[in-house]
Parts: C-alpha cells; sequence; structure tokens
C-alpha cells in the first residue's frame, strides 16, 4: 500500500508538472504568434504612411487605422493606430492578439531622405589612394563631430576598393551577410567601424514633375542665364565652346529642370550656379562632362540637386575647382572628377571618385521635409510591451 501511495503521488507529481509546461508552451506560443502578428500590424502602418506621401498635398487628417484584422494563414489578429502630425511627428503603436495573449509594438515614423549616407551605392565604389572622407554640416558650422557611413548593398567580392592612404571617418557597410574581407579590398586605409547591413538600403523611385515643354537648349560659345521662368522639359542640353567657352548660368531663384535625354559640356564649359539661385534637375539620360568643364555651384551642397530618372545611365561630373551638390542616381554609374575638393552626398549604381581633393559629406542634406524627392517614413524608437 505505500508503494502504490508513493507511486501515486509521483504519477500525480509528474502529471501536474507537465499540464504546467503544456500550459506555459501553450502560452509562450501564443505570445509568439501576437507579436508577429503586432509587427504585421506595424509593417502595415508603415507601408500606408508611405502610400500617402504619393498624394499631394499631404493630408494628416485621415491616418492609417484598423482595428481586428486577420493575419493571414492564422486565427491572430492586428489593431494599429497612426496619431501625430507634421509639426511634431507621428506616433504608430500596433496591437497583436492571438487566443488570450496580446503584444503591444510602438514606434516613431521620422521621414528619412536620400541624403542619409555620405556615399552610397548598388554595386561597385572605388576610392583613389589618399582620398579623405569626412563630414560638416553647411546649415550649423559649429557641428564639427558629424557621423557618416559609405557602402554598397552588394556582397560581391572587390565592390569596395579602398587604396592605400584612403581615411574614412565614418564607417563602411556592405550588403547583408556579406564577408567584409571578400567584400572590401582594402590596400591600407583607415576607417571606423566596418560591418554588413541587416538589410538592404532601399532606393525610393523619383518621378519627375509635370513641366512645360521647352525643347532643346544649345549654348554654343556664349553665356545663356536662366531663371525660375525658364524652368521646364528638356529634350537635351548641350553646351559647347566656340572661341568662348558655352556657360549655362542659373540665377535669380529657385530653377527645375527636367532633361528626357543626355547633358552634354564640352571642354572649358560650365553650368553655374549663382549664390542666389539654385538648380533641381531631373535627367533621363546620361551627363557627360568634357576636360576642364564642369558644374560650379557658388552656395552650399543643397541649392544643386541632381535625380537620376533612368534605367541604365552614365554620369561623369567634373569642376574646375570644388564641387558641391547631391546626387541621387540608383540606376546611374557615376564617375567624379574635380580638381578641389567634392561636398555634399552621392547615390548611384557605382561610385568612383578621382578628383585631386577629399570629400566632405554634408549632414545638412538629411533635413527633408514632406515635399522632397525619395523621401519615406522609416522606424526609429521602437519598442515592445
Amino acid at each position: 500500500m505505500a508503494a502504490v501511495l508513493i507511486l501515486f503521488v509521483m504519477g500525480m507529481g509528474l502529471l501536474s508538472l507537465g499540464m504546467h509546461s503544456r500550459i506555459l508552451a501553450i502560452r509562450a506560443g501564443s505570445e509568439i504568434v501576437a507579436r508577429c502578428a503586432a509587427d504585421a500590424g506595424l509593417t502595415q502602418a508603415v507601408y500606408e504612411m508611405n502610400e500617402k506621401l504619393k498624394i499631394q498635398p499631404w493630408d494628416d487628417s485621415t491616418l492609417p487605422l484598423a482595428t481586428g484584422q486577420g493575419l493571414p494563414g492564422c486565427s491572430a489578429s492586428f489593431s494599429y493606430t497612426v496619431t501625430g502630425d507634421l509639426a511634431g511627428g507621428y506616433y504608430l503603436e500596433s496591437i497583436g492578439n492571438y487566443i488570450l495573449a496580446d503584444r503591444k509594438v510602438s514606434c516613431i515614423l521620422p521621414l528619412q531622405g536620400p541624403f542619409e549616407k555620405a556615399i552610397f551605392v548598388q554595386g561597385a565604389l572605388i576610392l583613389k589612394a589618399g582620398t579623405t572622407i569626412d563630414g560638416y554640416n553647411s546649415g550649423d558650422p559649429s557641428i564639427t563631430d558629424v557621423e557618416l557611413t559609405i557602402g554598397t548593398n552588394s556582397t560581391l567580392a572587390d565592390s569596395i576598393i579602398l587604396n592605400s592612404g584612403v581615411t574614412v571617418d565614418g564607417d563602411v557597410v556592405v550588403g547583408p551577410s556579406g564577408v567584409l574581407a571578400d567584400v572590401i579590398q582594402d590596400h591600407g586605409a583607415t576607417t571606423d567601424d566596418q560591418y554588413s547591413l541587416t538589410e538592404e538600403v532601399e532606393f525610393p523611385p523619383v518621378t519627375a514633375p509635370e513641366l512645360t515643354n521647352m525643347g532643346i537648349l544649345n549654348i554654343h560659345g556664349t553665356t545663356v542665364v536662366i531663371g525660375p521662368a525658364d524652368s521646364g522639359h528638356y529634350s537635351k542640353i548641350t553646351i559647347k565652346r566656340a572661341d568662348e567657352p558655352g556657360i549655362l548660368q542659373i540665377s535669380g531663384g529657385e530653377v527645375v529642370l527636367e532633361v528626357s535625354g543626355d547633358i552634354e559640356i564640352g571642354q572649358d564649359c560650365e553650368i553655374i550656379i549663382t549664390p542666389d539661385a539654385s538648380l533641381t534637375s531631373y535627367v533621363g539620360g546620361d551627363l557627360n562632362a568634357d576636360n576642364n568643364a564642369g558644374i560650379n555651384n557658388q552656395s552650399t551642397p543643397g541649392d544643386f540637386t541632381l535625380y537620376g530618372t533612368g534605367t541604365d545611365q552614365t554620369f561623369t561630373i567634373r569642376a574646375k575647382s570644388d564641387m558641391l551638390g547631391a546626387v541621387y542616381a540608383p540606376n546611374a554609374d557615376i564617375t567624379v572628377m574635380a580638381t578641389g575638393d567634392v561636398y555634399g552626398s552621392f547615390v548611384g549604381n557605382s561610385f568612383q571618385m578621382m578628383s585631386g581633393g577629399n570629400f566632405y559629406y554634408d549632414e545638412a542634406l538629411k533635413e527633408v521635409s514632406i515635399n522632397d524627392e525619395a523621401v519615406q517614413f522609416v522606424v526609429r524608437c521602437w519598442s515592445e510591451e
């Protein structure tokens, strides 16, 4: 009888332990599914916010909202709300539910523009020997310690070539799961951290605005001055020299040019952007600058922005002295040649710097508005409850 009693007590204990373990497993599994549902709601809300960006003008009165939306493939559901406004920022809260488990994730949704990094490409990035990559802020010269990143989405061998004496006062990154020793060909560079991204950097598309058709702009051995009234769509821009160099001068305010074809800048010729003006250009073809030609922006990098809208482009950018500008051309192979330093930010399919100076990333380019090109809402300060 004593043995039977002992076995009965042990059996009941094991049965109780098994039931308790099973309940814990069910609870843990439910919490995992609820968390997945909450993450799905967050992803859906961010997608909807970025879809709203495509509709102008921006409207704060209707922000993404969902209640009890089912998660495909299971009986879990999620609800989410986005609150806030353009002035104060946006806050996202998503709650996932499965059986008796609830999980909440939340974050803020700041706007991010295309110039978050100093230099970033989809493929190859090559820096000549002795180049220094550093940062500054044209909007606040008192900022002297600027965090910057250069890198690529690629994981192919030798996608980044850092020649001898290159100094990067920032991080160098490669595509997700990329092997640093394979992707980065380092010939004696000095950098901060080198690491693989957790996910690829996105390249939002850019669509040129609808502008008045202005035909072809052909400058031959003379200076042509254009202002805001001359903004429009040009099928091609050609600047050539005759007895004197051809010059296209941008003056008097904000000028927007859409060029569906090529921009050709002949030897000794220039595009000059005066201090009282800015130039935003959308280029569907190639940009070619011959020897001693180039783009002379006389103000800050933010006053010259070049968007590549084509599918297979080549940009050869020159400057007779310093080069100041921001270039976003995800499908363009970019080569920069300047006799001075380069200031701004470059995003392309590939990038090669062959100038005589150094590269200075302008942190002020991070400041964006709801109407800027290639901006998107991103997740920041994520938390879980």
